[in-house]
């Protein structure tokens, strides 16, 4: 067991908490998993992001603050991480990584030693990300789809679950061949963060003419099956270098989104007779630009993407992947709490004399979009309000903003993808139909990541929308995440205290 401050032995008989752990990669996080017993799911307790803690954007490591949360709920009974460190050292030498490779202070178990924890089990990387998919799908049966920049080395891999109670590998794509390291070389290029900023790319290619998609393929990329023709985990250097980056954008988005359509049809051809379900994983799920493209392929009846599908959700995944059972998902609501009530009166008083308010109320997303717990909200009706808000935050200006609808107004007002009933994670964009009267929330191809809202998700945000709909006759909020651009998502009541502080925007 690990060895955890204040731990004391066993719930009662059958009764079991396990704390799940990723770190030392890309978005730390943990997250605590309670069972009760053999047949009922397992219930998620708490999760969060190490950013949110440390204010380091990001970070790969853990604090003592978010340690001391996670371990507040005692007793933990088993220590999970979400990868195979030694696995993930042979790629590194591999990769002529060898510093890191070598240095056995960039050890999980090592790192989490000082703060009194021992590592019981590792599940591997992408068994991680399928199992965060799968068993809080709800899905029985599942063709499950995982693609990210990489795990130890696998970077693409299509499992099958069953009943929920097991996942069967069935194929997958090694290092270098990654469709996330595409991205993420590209991401480079355009002078944004790799690794970090690949979110800004995709809004980009909006702007953009895919005029250099053939010549990416000619240079970088083979299809069916996906394959890179040299090692892009360095980057393109100066490729094309007097191209526009919008350009660049828009045709490593069309490529991507080809090869994800290659994908998406070879996972099909693994759905049984009945099985239209897919379960979609892994840091490239979060491109909800191409996931609209995805959804429309009309090839999957249920798709289920878990709202933090990268690195992060792994500390559920590899929980799940542990145990092989179901985890009972009800929303992204389980990090940090703020204790009152959702102040509904005084961010609609804020909005109509302002425009603009934080919130800051009940538990923190866990994720990487505030869903509206730790949100700036705005009117999206004013041309000005888009500039606004992005000089607040100080973010470029061609970046869109989300709009949140109630969930039984969006069919009105956007055109989901086939298949796509609701999206309350903006996991996709839509088409809006009114986009004359939302200037603020409509991105240059009249597309807005969209949320859908439902009472049972959130209640204190779903009165928010309902009564400003009432007061106004406006069905939408614009809803972004109440941060500064390079910064985490503001956390506990200090941090919004301070955000009204500095940036002169009342947090309710």
């Amino acid at each position: 067991m690990g060895e955890i401050p204040g731990t004391c032995k066993g719930l009662v008989q059958d009764q079991m908490r396990i704390l799940g752990v990723n770190c030392m990669n890309h978005d730390a996080a943990m997250a605590v998993v309670e069972f009760e017993d053999n047949k009922a799911p397992g219930k998620i307790l708490w999760a969060a992001h190490s950013e949110r803690y440390s204010k380091i954007k990001n970070d790969h490591y853990l604090n003592w603050d978010i340690v001391n949360e996670a371990v507040s709920y005692v007793p933990i009974d088993k220590v999970v991480y979400y990868e195979k460190p030694i696995l993930k050292k042979t790629r590194q030498f591999y990769a002529t990584q060898f510093r890191t490779a070598f240095d056995s202070k960039e050890m999980p178990a090592h790192h989490m030693k000082k703060f009194g924890l021992r590592i019981d089990e590792y599940v591997k990387h992408h068994a991680s990300h399928a199992a965060a998919g799968y068993f809080t799908s709800g899905f029985k049966d599942a063709v499950i789809l995982t693609v990210d920049a990489i795990g130890e080395w696998e970077t693409i891999s299509i499992s099958k679950g069953y009943n929920q109670k097991a996942i069967h590998h069935m194929e997958s794509q090694q290092y270098p061949h990654s469709i996330g390291i595409l991205y993420s070389a590209f991401t480079q290029r355009c002078g944004l963060k790799p690794a970090e900023e690949e979110y800004i790319l995709m809004g980009m290619s909006a702007y953009g003419r895919p005029i250099y998609k053939d010549d990416i393929y000619k240079d970088f990329v083979t299809r069916n099956p996906f394959r890179l023709k040299r090692n892009l985990h360095k980057g393109i250097g100066n490729w094309k270098p007097n191209a526009d980056v919008m350009d660049l954008a828009a045709s490593v988005q069309a490529v991507t989104e080809e090869c994800l359509t290659d994908l998406w049809i070879r996972a099909s051809k693994y759905a049984g007779f009945g099985n239209k379900n897919l379960v979609y994983a892994g840091g490239v799920a979060l491109n909800c630009a191409a996931n609209r493209t995805l959804a429309n392929l009309g090839l999957f009846e249920n798709i289920w993407i878990i709202p933090n599908p990268g690195d992060a959700g792994s500390s559920i995944g590899c929980i799940a992947a542990s145990e092989s059972k179901q985890i009972d998902w009800q929303h992204p609501f389980l990090g940090h709490n703020i204790e009152g009530e959702y102040p509904v009166d005084a961010i609609i008083k804020e909005l109509k004399e302002n425009k603009m308010v934080g919130v800051a109320n009940g538990r923190a997303e866990f994720g990487p979009r505030a869903l509206g717990n730790r949100s700036l909200l705005a009117d999206p009706r004013g041309k000005e309000i888009k500039d606004l808000v992005n000089a607040i935050k100080k973010r470029q200006k061609f970046r869109p903003f989300a709009p949140a609808i109630l969930e039984e107004d969006v069919n009105e007002y956007f055109d989901l993808p086939t298949g796509v009933k609701n999206t309350p994670y903006m996991q996709y964009t839509a088409a809006c139909t009114h986009g004359k009267d939302f200037p603020a929330i409509i991105h240059y191809d009249n597309t807005s990541r969209v949320q859908t809202v439902r009472k049972t998700d959130n209640p204190g945000f779903h009165a928010l929308l309902t009564e400003w709909k009432k007061q106004t006759g406006c069905p939408i909020l614009l809803n972004t995440s109440l941060n500064i651009k390079g910064q985490p998502i503001v956390n506990d009541r200090a941090d919004a205290e301070a955000f009204t502080k500095k940036y002169g925007v009342k947090v309710c």
